[in-house]
């Protein structure tokens, strides 16, 4: 979006570079903050373990333990249903925790980028 509206206001003596610069910096900041929640909360997610069902009741066996049973495999068959949530729900949360890093790790370059060009422009002068 933010590329979007430089292109649009890119005329020659228009001002809305360096604006569309600090667009692109709200932006990024507002991903970084959204890549940072995602964090939280897969790492809280990973921490408690998963929601099954250990042959009585649905229930989180894991939350109020050690947070090792991420290497213990023995303690997965205490989840009997869904089959294999243990494996499913550290993939997922170790996935989702990788990708927000990267997400923060590009956010913050297009915030460093967004910076340079509305301080110093965009270089689209003759």
């Amino acid at each position: 979006m933010p590329a979007l509206y430089i292109q649009l206001t890119g005329q020659t003596g228009c001002c809305g570079n360096r604006l569309g610069m600090l667009v692109s910096i709200i932006f990024a900041g507002v991903g970084a903050v959204g890549a940072a929640y995602c964090f939280i909360v897969a790492l809280i997610g990973l921490h408690n373990g998963p929601l099954c069902n250990d042959g009585d009741k649905w229930t989180r066996p894991f939350a109020d333990r050690d947070p090792n049973y991420m290497t213990k495999s023995s303690w997965w068959t205490e989840c009997l249903e869904p089959k294999n949530v243990v494996q499913f729900n550290m993939g997922l949360f170790i996935t989702l925790m990788a990708a927000s890093c990267l997400q923060v790790v590009l956010c913050v370059i297009q915030v460093i980028n967004g910076l340079v060009g509305c301080l110093c422009g965009t270089g689209n002068e003759k």
